[in-house]
């Protein structure tokens, strides 16, 4: 029985060792592992683009430009001059939008008097990501 015992106890820190999670650099901190959201306000956004039926880009300020998902699709976007952009729970965030906040899309119709699609902020696209977009795509 001493000897089961003996033998367990040698083989606790070899079990929990192998649970610990690997990482290429120990000193690495979970503020590296996620990313820092990227905020814009509303009021900063001066152009918009339809890209794949479920995709908006938004440029926002001088350079900076927005992937957008929708949950499921907008429509009337493609031939849209303007859009209203709502923060869902307004009033918590003001005007302000992060990357994976949520918000709506207001959309005057062509057919509608309004329509209203659903969409998250999904990224800030980097300087290279924009320049390799279709131009059809580029706000």
């Amino acid at each position: 029985m001493r000897s089961v015992t003996t033998l367990i106890a040698l083989m606790i820190p070899s079990v929990l060792a192998a649970c610990a999670p690997m990482s290429g650099d120990p000193t690495q901190t979970a503020s590296a592992v996620r990313p820092e959201r990227q905020c814009f306000n509303v009021g900063q956004v001066n152009n918009f683009r339809q890209g794949r039926a479920t995709e908006v880009y938004l440029k926002v300020g001088r350079s900076d430009v927005y992937r957008l998902d929708a949950a499921g699709g907008c429509n009337d976007l493609d031939f849209a001059h303007r859009l209203a952009i709502l923060p869902d729970g307004a009033g918590l965030s003001g005007s302000r939008l992060c990357t994976d906040d949520w918000a709506r899309l207001v959309v005057p119709g062509s057919t509608t008097p309004a329509s209203v699609c659903r969409v998250r902020i999904s990224e800030r696209l980097t300087t290279e990501e924009v320049a390799a977009l279709p131009s059809s795509y580029k706000p």
